[in-house]
């Protein structure tokens, strides 16, 4: 590649653009203190595409999506976000004392040099879309940024910060200072901002590791010097009114906090690794819950079925699956349609995660002994007409349900498996009694999520989806309805296979079948299906 060649020059010298265009682009340039190649696309003289065509073909620079691209979070500091954005250029990869940098102009001398010059690598460029280098410098310097001048900060005033076993009341002090407040609000702010559900802040070795599990995934997001563990675990365990003091022992909680005008509720989980606390953050957003059935994503046939199941006033329904897959949402829904001024609800969680109104909400505090089980037999003298429990974990509080369902009121939960029809046997399995799982059981819903086809491009990729495809999730759902042949079954003890095989034969779409639908409206892929079904209807 020949240094001395200008962006400019080559566009002309290519016929892409006019002498006079050239002209217009770099009085603009100077005008807005933007870049060549940003002033041409803001002028609409040339696409991003266009541009990225003339440097790749013309000089042979590869060209890579920043969305794809796995970039290593350990080459982040070779150089710092001033020089990052100054250039509008983003490191991605060390090999061989040759750092790989992505460019918006890599034909940029200037830049190259000082790069070279300050980190002591060699700088092979690679030929990268602007808005793709500002928001991976957003990405992967924001927060740092953030982080790194609160540790400044906090230096200056402390001693021996980076000592993980800090004096408790130091820690106090320093989690309540301003910069370490900006620092963890700055986290909270961008996992909201990118639709997270979960925050994983994970001490490692050397450093700590920040990462946001977002329609499902998990994608990093910061590595932090190890001298900001203490600190920000600190803060967030104070936020959540924890014993920062404790760190052997794991502790749960929750807060409340306001981004961008709106209250989230956040849940905090710690946990003792052999490395530091590690803290998991789920948010809950009130305005991302659906509590319309209408828009939970079922099939037309799927909804008719499952309005029948909650037309009973009596009885029990259960939603089914793994954690994450959408059951408390589900069952918000139902308690949403069926809430009215003449109906006593009450509920019993494990935590109460999203606050509803007309209904009475109870957490679980195993603490001083107040279990599901115990809950429930204190709410069944509370007049109830709908009783939801958060998960039945054992027998004891299977049992209970079972019998409040045959004493006329309508009881809603949540179990752990792998399809509709098998969650009849693991109740029998818990230790119940067929003949009164068979009496009671209106219907079950087995229920996954899977990441959702981006409605922009289809899947291909795109801004909006950062170029994975997807963006958002889809459910996929089984809904079995409780028939006289399935209880007479039950009742004689059949295995699984033989109750999915009538009900299959009395319309039953499994996981799978629903998937499939699915992909075949644009809505998902095959792939995602096979993940969360586990090939189920496959025969």
């Amino acid at each position: 590649m020949d240094k001395k060649l200008r962006l400019g020059d080559l566009l002309v010298d290519t016929g892409k653009i006019t002498q006079e265009q050239l002209s217009q682009a770099l009085a603009y340039q100077k005008q807005k203190d933007v870049r060549l190649g940003s002033a041409l696309v803001e002028l609409n003289i040339l696409t991003e595409n266009e541009l990225i065509e003339v440097l790749e073909f013309q000089l042979g620079i590869p060209h890579i999506s920043l969305y794809k691209y796995p970039i290593d979070e350990k080459v982040i500091n070779i150089i710092t976000s001033t020089v990052a954005k100054n250039f509008s250029v983003m490191p991605i990869k060390v090999q061989d004392n040759r750092l790989t940098l992505a460019m918006a102009d890599p034909l940029d001398v200037v830049a190259i040099d000082e790069i070279s010059d300050s980190t002591g690598y060699e700088v092979d460029p690679v030929i990268a879309a602007p808005d793709e280098i500002k928001q991976a410098i957003d990405n992967h310097y924001g927060i740092k940024e953030t982080v790194d001048k609160a540790m400044e900060n906090l230096k200056s005033q402390q001693q021996n910060v980076s000592d993980d076993m800090l004096e408790i009341d130091t820690l106090k002090d320093m989690v309540d200072d301003a910069p370490i407040v900006r620092a963890v609000n700055s986290i909270l702010e961008q996992a909201v901002m990118e639709g997270a559900s979960d925050i994983h802040i994970e001490p490692r070795e050397d450093n700590l590791q920040v990462r946001f599990r977002i329609d499902g995934v998990l994608h990093d997001i910061m590595t932090s010097a190890k001298s900001t563990q203490a600190v920000i675990i600190s803060r967030l365990k104070i936020m959540a009114n924890m014993d920062i003091a404790e760190r052997r022992l794991p502790q749960d909680n929750r807060f409340q906090t306001e981004i961008k005008g709106k209250q989230i509720d956040i849940r905090v989980s710690t946990l003792p690794t052999i490395y530091g606390e590690k803290v998991v953050l789920r948010i809950l957003d009130t305005d991302s819950l659906i509590l319309d059935v209408n828009k939970l994503g079922m099939s037309d046939t799927n909804l008719e079925k499952f309005k029948k199941v909650l037309n009973y006033s009596t009885g029990i329904f259960l939603v089914t699956g793994p954690t994450g897959c959408g059951k408390t949402t589900t069952l918000y829904s139902v308690l949403n349609q069926i809430n009215s001024s003449d109906q006593n609800i009450i509920t019993i969680e494990d935590p109460v995660e999203y606050r509803l109104d007309g209904i009475n909400q109870v957490n679980v505090n195993t603490k001083i002994g107040l279990d599901f089980a115990r809950g429930l037999r204190s709410v069944l003298r509370q007049d109830p007409n709908v009783i939801m429990v958060g998960e039945i974990r054992d027998k004891e509080t299977g049992e209970i349900a079972l019998r409040a369902a045959m004493t006329g009121h309508l009881v809603l939960s949540t179990l752990h498996t792998n399809d509709a029809v098998s969650t009849l046997n693991r109740l029998a399995d818990m230790g119940l009694p067929p003949f009164l799982i068979s009496s009671t059981i209106n219907g079950v819903l087995a229920q996954r999520l899977a990441r959702k086809l981006c409605q922009q491009c289809t899947g291909i990729g795109c801004k909006k989806c950062n170029e994975t495809g997807y963006k958002g999730r889809v459910a996929i759902q089984e809904m079995l309805v409780m028939d006289d042949s399935l209880r007479e079954a039950l009742q004689n003890n059949a295995s699984t296979s033989k109750l999915k095989e009538i009900a299959l034969q009395n319309g039953l779409i499994t996981l799978y079948q629903d998937g499939i639908d699915k992909v075949s409206q644009g809505l998902t892929s095959k792939e995602e299906v096979l993940k969360v079904a586990y090939g189920e209807g496959i025969k």
